[in-house]
């Protein structure tokens, strides 16, 4: 049985999976430089909270527009986190990303 959640709930749950990856995604990366409590916190928080909201949106929606998206959201987060953190991006790397993104649009429409 599913149920049924609007487009707004959709989205915000996707947002949450994917910035819950992203934050365990982090934690791996601060883990290969030196093992600590803050990279095991990130990595442990960040799984359970994205399973958590992946496991709700699971409930209702088309598998492959909620992975898309989640992909797409998790790729512009953890782009974006990897050039804050000084990590160079190339343009192979960019253009990987643009092409999630027009992945996505098409897939929604």
């Amino acid at each position: 049985m599913t149920a049924q959640i609007n487009m707004t709930t959709t989205v915000i749950l996707m947002a949450l999976t994917a910035s819950g990856y992203a934050i365990a995604t982090l934690g791996m990366k601060l883990a290969s430089y030196q093992l600590n409590a803050l990279a095991l916190v990130l990595m442990a928080t960040g799984l359970a909270g994205a399973a958590l909201a992946e496991i709700t949106l699971l409930r209702q929606a088309n598998l492959s527009v909620i992975y898309l998206g989640i992909i797409a959201v998790e790729s512009l987060l953890v782009l974006s986190v990897a050039a804050v953190i000084g990590d160079r991006l190339t343009p192979v790397q960019l253009s990987g990303g643009a092409m999630v993104l027009v992945g996505m649009i098409l897939v929604s429409q």
